[in-house]
């Protein structure tokens, strides 16, 4: 990196072009919206899902999780496409995926058309899941970065919400997700194809913002970043600006590459890397997901009506919300590493009492899981008071993060590895869990993240360092 001081480098407030830079931002969390509607809307449909493709145990984990697949590979090569063609041109392909995605799991007769539908979806939230956050945190300022890249998480959840509600709504509509609905067709197919609306719509708002500036200044588009920089900071402001993304690329200027993560003096890959990685795994090792993607199985397990569970999950989902609004306000005034810290210990505590409840179960004359009134109140309350400490911390924190820790130089590759390391995690939580609810139960796979999270607040505590109030120049690697 060059030698070249880069403190100062926040442009003046005068001229900033505040709510550009806000509709920009909100058009690129649309991203981060489908990225929350694509993992939810599974949720209402694994009983839709076995009826119509005769799935086993292992069949529906692996439809479950099989978007999953897509978005490891999705994230890796957004990363790296995001540094060659553009973090907009990357979300406009995104959302044709999402939108065809949509179309195709919905009327899919086999189970390996709608392995494909879903992993095509995966291709989709890998990429929006990594470049969205990337945009946002290219085209904000840090005084106000945090707080705006935390609504990608807002957008997820919000996501997620949607998904819960419109499945409730459709298979109460119906009377169950396989009741046959409009046209002939089943509710769980409806469940999927309501995703091309908000799909349609990204793709069409996507085609009216500019492309990042950092990444202008990269590729040496020299007047097109000097443009978006004047409207985004000021024609004053728009020179010191692109000077100081200048100064922080390589000093021979080359094109960025995966290979810029290998530190040249030790031939290993650079801490900031590592730190990446553990950010993006331990957000999945908590078992976040198992909630997400398995919510209604979960509460079916324990007693209570399919109606019921996926009311309870309309219920985490709006507790989600409200726990990222809350991140808003806190994210750039008390900074991101307290609440990574805060989170790991509330979710370490919540998650042990759901252990607690779970151990508690037992078997009734069919086989079937049951839990006393007391603790079942408990698992409840538990299992949503530890989704709201998820989504105070890691849920928006850890996207916060990786969208500006890395250097310009090295953060669409940086994306690339965090990003698929946090979807190859999010894949083996979900593909393993039903295998763990067969095998030592929900009391054991929920005390592997029990485990986890007490981990998560060592490895913050000792290897995260805050990026608070820092321009993306000041970023080391």
């Amino acid at each position: 990196m060059n030698s070249i001081a880069l403190e100062n480098t926040e442009p003046s407030h005068e001229e900033e072009n505040t709510g550009l830079i806000i509709l920009i931002s909100c058009v690129a969390t649309i991203g981060g919206f489908l990225f929350g509607f694509d993992s939810g809307v599974i949720n209402g449909t694994v009983d839709g899902l076995k009826q119509a493709f005769h799935s086993t145990s292992a069949g529906i984990g692996f439809e479950v999780a099989s978007m999953l697949l897509g978005c490891a590979i999705g994230a890796f090569f957004a990363g790296r496409l995001g540094d060659r063609w553009g973090r907009r041109a990357v979300l406009i392909i995104s959302s044709v995926m999402f939108l065809l995605s949509a179309l195709g799991a919905g009327c899919a007769t086999t189970s390996a058309v709608f392995i494909a539908a879903r992993v095509l979806g995966g291709f989709a939230v890998g990429a929006a899941s990594v470049m969205s956050p990337a945009y946002i945190a290219e085209v904000a300022s840090a005084r106000y970065r945090g707080r705006l890249a935390t609504v990608q998480q807002i957008a997820i959840i919000s996501g997620l919400f949607c998904a819960f509600l419109s499945n409730y709504m459709l298979a109460k509509a119906a009377g169950g997700s396989t009741g046959v609905l409009w046209l002939g067709q089943e509710a769980w197919r409806w469940m999927f194809w309501m995703m091309a609306i908000p799909s349609a719509l990204f793709l069409l708002l996507l085609l009216a913002i500019p492309e990042s500036p950092r990444f202008l200044v990269v590729k040496k588009r020299t007047s097109e970043a000097m443009a978006v920089l004047e409207r985004l900071y000021g024609a004053s402001a728009a020179k010191e600006k692109f000077a100081a993304i200048d100064v922080s690329l390589s000093e021979d200027h080359h094109r960025p590459r995966l290979s810029d993560l290998i530190n040249k003096a030790t031939g290993k890959l650079r801490p900031i890397v590592w730190v990446g990685i553990g950010l993006a795994t331990f957000q999945q090792l908590v078992g976040i997901n198992v909630v997400f993607y398995y919510g209604a199985v979960l509460w079916q397990a324990v007693g209570f009506s399919e109606s019921d569970a996926l009311l309870i999950n309309v219920l985490s989902g709006a507790l989600s919300i409200g726990a990222c609004i809350v991140t808003v306000f806190l994210i750039d005034r008390i900074g991101r590493k307290p609440l990574l810290w805060i989170g790991s210990i509330g979710m370490a505590v919540t998650l042990g009492l759901v252990t607690l409840a779970f151990a508690s179960a037992s078997l009734d004359a069919s086989g079937k899981l049951t839990l006393s009134g007391s603790m079942g109140v408990l698992a409840l309350i538990a299992a949503n008071v530890y989704v709201i400490f998820f989504n105070l911390s890691w849920g928006p924190v850890m996207w916060v993060m990786l969208g500006e820790m890395f250097p310009n130089q090295i953060r669409g590759s940086g994306l690339a590895v965090a990003g698929a390391a946090q979807w190859t995690s999010n894949f083996i939580i979900t593909v393993t869990f039903p295998i763990l609810l067969g095998g030592i139960g929900l009391a054991g796979a929920y005390g592997i993240y029990t485990v986890a999270a007490v981990i998560s607040l060592f490895f913050v505590l000792r290897y995260v360092h805050e990026t608070r109030g820092k321009e993306l120049e000041q970023m080391e690697g």
